[in-house]
């Protein structure tokens, strides 16, 4: 009977990397929820046996692996990943690293709620010097990263579901598309690609009868969509992606992250993701969208 673990697709390998108390464990559980082979905090080393392996018999490879590396393994170790992922793309193995990152005080604030112990703090590194020692550590795979995730804002729900959407269950070859809305007033997404300011658009929230609404609701769609500097918005917008995306998949890209913002992420900004995302589906692309403000 045939091992159902080989696959006569080309094995894929996610590297899952971050800041520790960034939702790693939890990426990790997601891939393995849909079939991945996953090994958590592997050392350097043993990765570099695992590529050879599987640069060399890619056919008896597992044809899905993840694994978890992070700043437990020396900053040495880690400055040779970048030729040891090469050498697994020259393979013709897909190899992806997904970077998580969470704000400091996001990042403390965990830590303490859980009365979790930081891994590199000891009698001479307090938490916050070990977020920061982490942080120049793992510099290297930030670098390297394809998808970067920032989970400040994240719940664990929404986590399972990107790394769901944009990971698991991207196809080979396909660019996973992910468009955001945000108030500028809560900062402007760290890891966005595209940023796209709504804030001159007529807002909404100074109409009384719009202001208990969001985006999504029809009320508020229906008043900007009238308007015709937020459809003229709305079309630049739609025909500059339409002509730009296309190249920066045919250069390889895995993912791309547009951000659109305005004053309080409630409405003008809601309402274009949402245009957006139906101009992509229609296209039929692979699009994830979110409405940071609204979690």
């Amino acid at each position: 009977m045939p091992d159902s673990s080989i696959s006569s697709d080309p094995p894929r390998v996610i590297l899952v990397t971050g800041l520790s108390g960034s939702g790693k464990s939890i990426a990790l559980q997601v891939l393995e929820d849909v079939g991945y082979y996953c090994i958590d905090n592997l050392p350097v080393s043993l990765f570099e046996t695992l590529a050879r392996d599987i640069s060399n018999d890619p056919d008896k490879a597992r044809n899905l692996i993840a694994v978890g590396i992070d700043a437990r393994n020396p900053g040495s170790e880690l400055k040779r990943l970048p030729n040891l992922i090469k050498a697994l793309r020259d393979h013709g193995v897909d190899c992806e690293v997904v970077f998580l990152d969470a704000e400091d005080n996001v990042l403390m604030q965990r830590f303490s709620e859980t009365r979790r112990r930081h891994p590199l703090t000891d009698a001479d590194h307090d938490l916050d010097q070990a977020i920061q020692l982490e942080r120049d550590t793992l510099e290297p795979l930030l670098d390297l990263a394809r998808l970067k995730i920032d989970t400040t804002r994240t719940t664990l729900h929404e986590l399972r579901e990107l790394i769901r959407a944009r990971v698991a269950e991207r196809d080979r070859g396909e660019m996973s598309i992910m468009l955001q809305s945000f108030g500028f007033k809560h900062g402007v997404p760290r890891n966005a690609d595209f940023v796209f300011d709504a804030r001159c658009l007529p807002n909404p929230h100074w109409q009384p009868d719009l202001r208990p609404y969001t985006g999504r609701d029809k009320a508020v769609a229906e008043f900007l969509s009238r308007d015709l500097k937020a459809a003229s918005m709305l079309s630049d917008i739609s025909d500059f992606l339409a002509r730009w995306v296309p190249c920066f998949e045919a250069e390889g890209r895995s993912y791309l992250t547009i951000a659109i913002g305005c004053t309080g992420g409630q409405h003008r900004s809601v309402y274009l993701v949402e245009q957006l995302a139906q101009f992509f589906s229609a296209q039929g692309r692979s699009v994830v969208h979110s409405h940071r403000e609204l979690s």
